[in-house]
C-alpha cells in the first residue's frame, strides 16, 4: 500500500499569509469565509474545500500542488507583489 502524502496546507497558509503581511480577515474576505475558518485551516482543525484552495492559490499566486504538497517554509518563496 502506498504511503499517504503529508499535506502542508495548514502551515503553508499561515506562512504565506505572514510573509505577505496579510491578516486572517483579508484572506477570509477573499474566500468569503469568517476569520474562524482561516484560523481553523491554519491550526489544521479543518481543511479548505476545492473552491477555497483555488481562491487561496490565486490570492498568493502559487499552484495548488505547491500549496498542498510542499513545505514552503523550507524553500525560496518570494513575497507576492500585491
Amino acid at each position: 500500500m502506498k504511503e499517504k502524502s503529508k499535506l502542508y496546507i495548514a502551515t503553508n497558509i499561515k506562512y504565506l499569509r505572514t510573509i505577505n503581511k496579510k491578516t486572517q480577515e483579508e484572506l477570509a474576505k477573499v474566500c468569503n469565509k469568517k476569520n474562524t475558518a482561516i484560523s481553523n485551516w491554519e491550526k489544521g482543525i479543518r481543511e479548505p474545500d476545492a473552491i477555497d484552495l483555488i481562491m487561496i492559490s490565486n490570492f498568493f499566486n502559487i499552484s495548488i500542488d505547491d500549496l498542498m504538497l510542499k513545505d514552503l517554509r523550507t524553500g525560496d518563496v518570494k513575497k507576492n507583489e500585491q
